[in-house]
């Protein structure tokens, strides 16, 4: 009898040291949360031939996470971007407004080279809609804009300390390598469209006629459970159809918190010490 209840014993021990290996490891969620200020030169052809200089202030969040599937090895991310550009011709005697909201999924192969050096390579999609307004214009004073893209993603991080400061620095680049995006034909007014000319509206992306490249770089201070980011974004985006040229180039500073959180169901399970996975930490 006693053989038998140590067998017992052994086998529960067993099963639940299983259990404590088989469970899925914790995937934090990061959050950031940013404002952006620096400046702006624009140019669009549709509304004036000049190029405009000026500011430019913008929202951002980003969202990154392990993937469930192969936590260690692919990371997804979600980016949105809500900016504003206010910009003069040189002779400043005429303004010219530019609205975008740009909004981007993504996923990441990622490489640890050393215990704090990172690489990740991937892509991601994500489309750009927004409008150009010239007052000056009277007949034609809005130029629109709507972009769905297939971009090509990397980044390189590394998590280290200044002192016993906890820091995180971070490049990332995207460039866009396939899509579609709106153009009317040259001197073609929207009322046209309106009426029904909708000929040759959409037009397909690559990188010979829709250009971008949105360069990041940010440092997070961790400061206990608060992180401060800084940084600096140089994003430049450019189109041509029709023999309409659009070209957006933005220097900003960042600035942001950033926060790393749990998502937990009412069916999810967890240990005294499990297993954390982070996305970029």
């Amino acid at each position: 009898m006693k053989t038998l209840s140590k067998i017992a014993i052994s086998a529960i021990t067993a099963l639940a040291a299983l259990g404590a290996t088989a469970q899925e490891p914790e995937r934090p969620v990061l959050s950031a949360y940013t404002l952006e200020a620096g400046s702006a030169h624009l140019a669009e052809t549709y509304l004036s031939p000049l190029k405009h200089s000026g500011w430019n202030i913008a929202l951002g969040y980003e969202r990154m996470q392990a993937m469930r599937f192969n936590p260690d090895r692919w990371v997804m991310q979600l980016q949105g971007r809500l900016s504003l550009q206010r910009a003069a011709n040189p002779a400043r005697n005429a303004r010219m407004w530019d609205l975008a909201l740009d909004l981007r999924w993504g996923m990441a192969h990622r490489w640890h080279l050393t215990d704090g050096l990172t690489i990740y390579a991937g892509g991601s999609t994500g489309v750009d809609v927004g409008a150009f307004y010239n007052p000056r214009n009277s007949n034609n004073p809005i130029a629109a804009k709507a972009a769905w893209t297939i971009n090509a993603l990397g980044a390189i991080s590394w998590n280290g300390r200044f002192g016993r400061l906890p820091v995180c620095a971070r490049y990332q680049a995207e460039l866009p390598l396939t899509g579609i995006f709106f153009s009317p034909a040259y001197g073609e007014l929207y009322y046209e469209i309106y009426l029904g000319n909708h000929k040759n509206l959409v037009r397909p992306a690559w990188p010979g006629n829709y250009f971008g490249l949105d360069n990041y770089l940010s440092l997070d201070l961790r400061f206990g459970r608060t992180t401060l980011r800084l940084g600096y974004r140089w994003d430049i985006l450019s189109s041509k159809a029709s023999h309409i040229v659009t070209r957006r180039v933005e220097h900003t500073a960042v600035v942001g918190v950033v926060c790393e959180w749990l998502s937990l169901g009412p069916k999810s399970k967890s240990t005294n010490d499990p297993r954390i996975i982070n996305a970029l930490y």
